[in-house]
This record gives structure tokens, C-alpha cells and sequence, in this order.
């Protein structure tokens, strides 16, 4: 396969009757008009979960919450969990705490927590990089946490590191395989994934896993990546020239497998 087409070879255009999202079931979706326009069944189960690490777990790194006068927050995970063990720890936030967050999305949902003033919250558009000036005004001043999951948060601690900043992960929860196990029996025609730890996931509940018919459909290279690790075949791979969405991808796959 050219790593610009879409879909693999002729071969793979076998006709899709089933699809199973490896994504919790949301409330409106663009799949749900593919699975309407063209008469499938498309099933939603996520792969993956979080679990909170416990307070007991959390005390072995010897961090307080409260040591700490800025959070760095990367996803709402970040923050529920954060919030979660200051409680659970007794601790109290101060009301001088500064929170950074990587996206307007994620300072939202903070007003869950805290009463919202900008002169304590700032927020980039995706990047830490985004929030590269409101860092460095307050680099001196502040001590920062970065709550995070057991896979830590790379692009962040290499950018926090190289530029010199005092700061300290804290693991407040774990992403972990799913149990899969009733879906033993089940077969789908086309498999999604958007995450390596999809793909781990996969073989954690299914080492024998075997693709046979099965088409899989990929979305990024850090994805397709641990695909091919597995000797398994792309046959819709995301993103690629005029094709944005999985979605997309998926009804052009479907145009040519159902024609005939």
C-alpha cells in the first residue's frame, strides 16, 4: 500500500455488513448516518479506560499536592483526579493557585472545581508551546505539577525540562486495558482504532488474534506503527489527501466494498 491512499489493495474491498469502534458510544456521531445510509451495524466499545491510582498508591512518591503553587492540566482526566486526591489527601487548594491548561475545552470544564478568574487560569489552543508566555511570566515565581497517567506526558516534561522549569509529574491515574472478553465470539468486518494502546489492548484480551477477513482501520502513524509491529494489515488508514476524518475514510471504503 502507498502510504497516501486510503485503503490498501483491491483485495481488501470485501463487503462491510459490521463495524466496531474501539471508542465509548457518543451522543451524535457521523457514523450514525453511514450506519443509516448504507444499512450497517456499527457497535461502539472502548478499548481502553481509566482507573484512579489510590491515595495509598499515590503517597509512595512522596508528593503533597500543596507543595505546589500552579497545575499544569493536559485533559480532564488530569483534573478530575487531581481534585480527587486533594480531597482524598485532605489537602486544601489555595485560592492562589494558577492552572494552565492546554485548551479553552479543558478550562472549562475546571469551573467545575474552582470559581473561574483569569488572572489563575490561562489557556493555550492545543500545545504546551501555546502557552509558552503566560510559562515564562510566571517561571520564577511558581512551582508546577503536571497531573498525569501511568504513560506519562512526553511532548510536556521535554518541553518543561529543555526550558527549565520547576515542575514534577504526578501519576493520579492509570490508562488500562478493557476487559473484552464477551466479544470472544463476535467478528466484525472492519475494526477502528485510534490509539497504539487500542492496538495493545486488542492483544492483551485476544493473543491469538488472528486479522483473516477482518479490515482494520487506522487512525495516525503512532497507530499504524504498532499495527504493522503486530504483522497486521492497514486497510483504512487516517489521515491521508482529501480524507480528514475516519469517517470519511470509512464511507469511501464502504462505496466501492457494497457496490456490487
Amino acid at each position: 500500500m502507498h502510504e497516501t491512499q486510503p485503503v490498501s489493495t483491491q483485495e481488501s474491498y470485501k463487503k462491510v455488513r459490521s463495524i466496531l469502534v474501539s471508542q465509548p458510544k457518543p451522543e451524535r456521531s457521523p457514523y450514525y448516518d453511514l450506519e443509516k445510509k448504507y444499512g450497517l451495524q456499527i457497535d461502539w466499545r472502548p478499548f481502553i479506560h481509566v482507573e484512579p491510582v489510590t491515595e495509598k498508591e499515590f503517597r509512595k512518591a512522596r508528593l503533597r499536592p500543596d507543595d505546589f503553587s500552579a497545575v499544569i492540566f493536559s485533559s480532564n482526566h488530569a483534573i478530575d483526579n487531581y481534585f480527587r486526591m486533594c480531597e482524598e489527601m485532605r489537602v486544601k487548594v489555595s485560592a492562589e493557585m494558577k492552572y494552565f491548561c492546554l485548551t479553552q475545552t479543558i478550562a472549562n470544564y475546571l469551573q467545575k472545581f474552582i470559581v473561574y478568574r483569569k488572572r489563575k487560569v490561562f489557556v493555550g489552543s492545543r500545545r504546551i508551546e501555546d502557552l509558552e508566555n503566560s510559562l515564562k511570566k510566571h517561571k520564577t515565581k511558581e512551582k508546577f505539577l503536571l497531573p498525569c497517567s501511568n504513560l506519562g506526558s512526553l511532548p510536556i516534561t521535554s518541553y518543561l525540562t529543555t526550558n527549565g522549569y520547576d515542575y514534577q509529574e504526578a501519576v493520579m491515574y492509570k490508562t488500562v486495558a478493557s476487559d473484552l472478553s464477551n466479544l470472544e465470539n463476535v467478528t466484525y468486518d472492519i475494526l477502528v482504532f485510534f490509539s497504539p494502546l487500542g492496538i495493545e489492548s486488542l492483544f492483551t484480551n485476544f493473543p491469538d488474534f488472528k486479522q483473516n477477513d477482518t479490515r482494520l482501520a487506522i487512525f495516525g502513524n503512532s497507530t499504524a506503527k504498532a499495527v504493522t509491529e503486530k504483522d497486521l494489515h492497514i486497510n483504512i488508514k487516517v489521515p491521508a489527501p482529501g480524507i480528514t476524518s475516519m469517517a470519511m475514510a470509512l464511507e469511501k471504503y464502504i462505496q466501492v466494498a457494497n457496490a456490487n
